[in-house]
């Protein structure tokens, strides 16, 4: 079996992570560009970890000039198998306050701006996006939240939208009447990418406000925001640090396939594959190609 790795991307409010051992921070080139930061490589508990803070260190990056490409493709050439996605969110449910935490299973995609495949032009490929989750590693997040009594409610959806503004409030009425259970601007295309790179994701979506469809509460702002993320970054790092001294030590196959996605996925012909092309998914796709 392989050994495990586990990623963690850090959202708006995490950009460390205290407790790893054996520091070291390593600054990786991409065929995609520059990821967001440089790897911080580390041990909890001598599980391997890496981490990258998704809108660099100090906020950065606004959720539209993220290269989720170039981080993607660095946590696969770090070895990565499992990536763990903290993401701040606003609710659309009466029960999920600022400050609940939400282990979401499914995403809705309205951004506009953003490359959200490694693969097109010369080399095509569709992967399944039906269960966008590993269930393994929502289940490890889940026992680990139970171990360190950090209420997190299990299922939900997450529509993403483009941002960097917030939201409407005809458009937080349309979300909420749909049913979605969450809105953030950063988990896609992220977990696709993360499909097409074969590495297992889930989501621990961290509640920060009520959106603005709330009449008793007023629209979003980032002061208000910054407030409940401190609060939310605490647990957050406590609920991790449990996650990687319970993570299994070696790679489990998931039961739906995530880490091996690309099986069935590539559609251009060997022959008529660019080479270009080719060369750029060399750690995504290698294992194919």
């Amino acid at each position: 079996m392989t050994r495990s790795v586990l990623g963690i991307i850090g959202g708006s409010g995490i950009y460390d992570l205290p407790g790893l051992e054996n520091v070291r921070d390593e600054t990786v080139t991409t065929p995609w560009g520059e990821p967001s930061a440089p790897l911080r490589h580390g041990e909890i508990a001598d599980l391997p970890m890496v981490f990258l803070p998704r809108h660099g260190r100090g906020h950065i990056f606004s959720p539209s000039d993220i290269n989720y490409r170039a981080n993607i493709d660095a946590m696969k050439r770090a070895g990565v198998t499992s990536i763990v996605s903290l993401s701040a969110c606003g609710s659309f449910k009466e029960e999920l306050a600022p400050g609940s935490f939400v282990l979401v299973d499914q995403f809705v995609d309205r951004t506009v701006k953003r490359e959200s495949s490694f693969f097109g032009k010369g080399c095509v490929a569709h992967i399944s996006m039906a269960h966008p989750v590993a269930p393994r590693v929502a289940d490890c997040i889940a026992k680990a939240a139970e171990a360190e009594d950090i209420a997190i409610a299990r299922g939900g959806t997450y529509v993403c939208m483009e941002g960097p503004q917030f939201s409407t409030l005809a458009e937080s009425l349309t979300y909420r009447q749909l049913g979605y259970t969450v809105i953030g601007m950063t988990n896609m295309p992220e977990a696709k990418l993360a499909r097409e790179a074969e590495i297992c994701y889930a989501t621990v979506a961290m509640v920060t406000d009520y959106d603005c469809w709330h009449p008793d509460h007023d629209a979003v702002t980032v002061s208000d925001v910054i407030k409940v993320l401190l609060g939310n970054a605490q647990r957050a790092q406590r609920l991790i640090a449990r996650v990687a001294r319970d993570f299994p030590r070696e790679h489990e196959p998931c039961p739906i396939g995530s880490d091996r996605a690309l099986d069935h996925a590539l559609i251009t012909a060997p022959e008529f594959r660019d080479p270009a092309v080719v060369a750029k998914l060399d750690a995504v796709a290698g294992r194919v190609l």
